[in-house]
């Protein structure tokens, strides 16, 4: 059953907000790490240190940024009128799948199938 306007304005809110969330954070993050860019330690294991941890918060704005495109996509998704229907068969991805996950493009069942052909193809 596709989504009435009500449930609609609700995804298309809580989108808008998480990718507001997550644009203020990278962007604190960004300022933090170059700010604290005391990446010359004399010790080398504090250095390896250093860029590990440096590595790992690259990782994660990375993570970020990609979900912040599934964000944008979803919110574009809404707006042609194309958000809660399944890529994979067309149909509806129901209403408690887009609440657990409102980047998905997938419903329960076509996700399934591409996640045992991943898993085949492994």
């Amino acid at each position: 059953m596709p989504l009435n306007q009500n449930e609609l304005h609700e995804f298309h809110q809580k989108l808008i907000k998480w990718r507001q969330d997550l644009d203020d954070t990278l962007q604190q993050n960004f300022h933090a790490m170059h700010e604290d860019n005391p990446l010359n330690f004399p010790d080398p294991n504090d250095q390896a240190s250093a860029e590990v941890d440096r590595n790992f918060e690259l990782r994660i704005h990375d993570r970020e940024r990609k979900l912040i495109r599934k964000i944008d996509q979803a919110i574009e998704r809404i707006k042609d009128h194309n958000f809660g229907f399944c890529d994979g068969c067309g149909g509806d991805i129901g209403f408690k799948r887009l609440v657990a996950r409102l980047v998905t493009t997938l419903c329960i069942e076509c996700k399934t199938t591409q996640e045992q052909e991943e898993r085949t193809h492994i």
